[in-house]
């Protein structure tokens, strides 16, 4: 069986089977409604990536490769990180909590933000005190 070439479009190889609109997300930084957007913008038709013709690949990676529209993977990356450290390094309270690896938008950590806080620690000597009868 032929293993085919996956398209490279931003630095990235998006998948051959799946549709173009689908497949954009596959970029880091590109979400359901900027990949409809790019599609409106180039007019390109919503197919499988692997029926899309060099002129329209051309026509999608041109678009995307315009940083004055669309902050793509390493950049978006380096920014969203220097946000976060920018936080930290001032130590306000959302600097704090993502130092200690907490939610920072209000949500409550006595049960839950299970995410962020990672597997359950058991805690010797917390077990419930048998009733007297």
């Amino acid at each position: 069986r032929d293993v085919a070439v996956c398209a490279r479009v931003a630095g990235v190889d998006i998948p051959n089977n799946k549709r173009v609109e689908v497949a954009l997300t596959y970029v880091y930084g590109v979400g359901p409604t900027k990949a409809k957007d790019i599609l409106a913008v180039t007019g390109v038709e919503n197919k499988r990536v692997r029926e899309l013709s060099e002129d329209e690949l051309t026509l999608l990676r041109n678009e995307l490769a315009d940083t004055d529209k669309h902050m793509l993977e390493g950049d978006l990356r380096r920014v969203r990180l220097g946000n976060v450290k920018r936080l930290i390094d001032t130590q306000c309270y959302r600097g704090k909590r993502h130092q200690n690896n907490l939610p920072c938008r209000g949500q409550k950590t006595k049960t839950n933000a299970r995410q962020r806080k990672g597997k359950k620690v058991a805690i010797a000597g917390k077990k419930k005190a048998p009733t007297a009868r």
